[in-house]
């Protein structure tokens, strides 16, 4: 067994801000933790009728599609960082705008059914990296958003942000 695996990030590995999601991942092996939500999420999303798509919570909130949407925005970012960073590339990346990926996005011209399939796909792609990391490269280090963050904590941010995403669904809009 990987115990590195089970090895939280220290707050020195990432930005303040990111606590907000690493702080909602149990203490476990990260990948189990990352293959038993996706498990959770489908199978939410597919009990979900394609006539709740475009509800909102209030008029100024994302529409169910787009909390989707952005689920999947959030896999394919953090993901490309963690791709980045582990393999030892040193130029910085960009932060992005989730709003802006939101709104010019066509989420809502999408079906539930499509964006759960998309999203099953990219966290089955991201278990697969992480996965095939060993306790070196999840070390590594590199700067996103002008922010010095870890493999380890990207693999973290990745699963809190799944389960925050979650726990807005179930308590605002369903």
């Amino acid at each position: 067994m990987n115990e590195w695996r089970r090895t939280r990030p220290q707050p020195d590995e990432y930005n303040p801000y990111f606590d907000r999601y690493i702080s909602r991942v149990p203490d476990a092996d990260i990948i189990d933790v990352l293959g038993s939500q996706i498990e959770e999420t489908v199978a939410l999303l597919r009990n979900l009728p394609e006539t709740m798509g475009g509800h909102r919570y209030a008029p100024d909130k994302w529409s169910i599609r787009q909390v989707i949407g952005h689920m999947c925005d959030g896999e394919r970012v953090f993901s490309y960082r963690a791709l980045r960073f582990s393999r030892s590339d040193p130029l910085p990346v960009e932060g992005f705008d989730e709003n802006e990926f939101v709104a010019n996005a066509r989420f809502n011209e999408r079906t539930i059914a499509d964006l759960t399939s998309e999203f099953e796909h990219l966290r089955r792609a991201a278990i697969h990296l992480y996965a095939g990391l060993d306790e070196e490269r999840m070390s590594r280090r590199g700067i996103a958003n002008q922010n010095e963050i870890s493999v380890r904590a990207l693999a973290f941010v990745t699963a809190g942000h799944e389960s925050h995403h979650l726990e807005i669904l179930r308590t605002r809009y369903l």
